[in-house]
């Protein structure tokens, strides 16, 4: 049993960060036969999300990603020309895909990454393992580990990373922008009901996400919660206990294996959902994979997932909210 729920769980992991997107199959450049030389005294420690004293280079050269969300991130920081490797489904943005790739976020070549004599390596506690960081040590390899949590942590993990790899300026600006955007968006949605919804992960078993989730977190900032109340963070649930919650709206994100659009149709069709009140009236949500991304484009699938939830927020002032207002779930 344990080892049934631990498989749901990194399969849960995997659909989240577009594990089963199919691979890109660019080019890869040949890493360098040797490494470029360290001055001695330009190192910095830093504590990363983990407690771990981990020693740098200052403004490091050399970085490898061993996650999605943390290749978006040093893009974003604008320091792609410094990233030197990432994983197979790194795909956003497409200059992604031209690095060397490492293999899989659980179980990356440790070969491949030597080979590319990083400065630092980037992990993220959510989908690496903790054997990996091990390896990397015991090789002399730094590793600087990520654990956000919550939408605001992630606004924090750009600000500390940004400082870690030597852009203290555009993290800081990054993520200021990124509180700046959510106080916004809590002040158009203060005073409205919030929508209860069911996110799909996974259909067939169906996978949806616990409380504790930095989704369940996203989906508090748009203007929602869950109907899922357990103590897993990626628990299977049973249709009956959905029909018990009949939740307002179902809510896909783009990392849904299959077209989000045909697995809505098809629940017209299935026994059980087809009674759900979402079902009947058509209350999906669908948004980009970037919700289940903890990186600075999370946010623009929060506000698009709020515009969905509660169009009449977004409407201009002039004209009268438009929308229907979607029928409270029966407990």
């Amino acid at each position: 049993m344990n080892r049934n729920r631990n498989s749901i769980r990194l399969a849960a992991l995997w659909i989240l960060f577009g594990a089963l997107a199919a691979r890109a199959q660019a080019a890869a450049p040949a890493p360098p036969a040797e490494a470029p030389a360290k001055s001695a005294e330009s190192f910095v420690e830093f504590h990363d999300d983990l407690g771990r004293v981990v020693r740098i280079p200052a403004a490091p050269q050399r970085i490898v990603s061993l996650a999605p969300n943390l290749t978006e991130t040093v893009f974003a920081l604008d320091l792609g020309a410094r990233l030197f490797g990432d994983t197979d489904f790194c795909d956003y943005p497409a200059e992604a895909r031209m690095r060397t790739r490492v293999g899989g976020p659980i179980d990356p070549d440790l070969e491949q990454i030597v080979s590319l004599h990083p400065d630092v390596v980037l992990a993220t506690r959510s989908l690496n393992r903790a054997v990996t960081v091990e390896a990397l040590d015991r090789l002399g390899i730094p590793v600087y580990t990520t654990d956000p949590r919550t939408v605001q942590d992630v606004a924090a993990s750009v600000r500390r990373l940004g400082e870690v790899l030597g852009a203290k300026s555009r993290g800081e600006a990054l993520a200021a922008q990124m509180e700046q955007r959510l106080a916004e968006l809590a002040r158009r949605l203060k005073g409205r009901p919030l929508r209860r919804v069911f996110f799909v992960v996974w259909l067939d078993p169906i996978i949806s996400t616990g409380p504790n989730t930095f989704i369940a977190d996203a989906l508090r900032h748009a203007g929602a919660e869950s109907v899922v109340n357990v103590s897993q963070d990626w628990p299977q649930i049973n249709l009956e206990e959905i029909l018990r919650q009949n939740p307002d709206y179902l809510v896909f994100a783009g990392t849904h294996p299959d077209d989000p659009q045909a697995t809505i149709q098809s629940l017209r069709k299935r026994p059980g959902w087809s009674s759900l009140d979402a079902v009947r009236l058509g209350h999906f949500a669908v948004v980009s994979d970037a919700l289940a991304r903890p990186a600075p484009r999370m946010l623009d699938a929060i506000e698009d997932l709020a515009r969905q939830l509660h169009p009449e927020t977004f409407a201009p002032a002039a004209l009268p909210p438009t929308g229907a207002t979607p029928r409270r779930g029966r407990l």
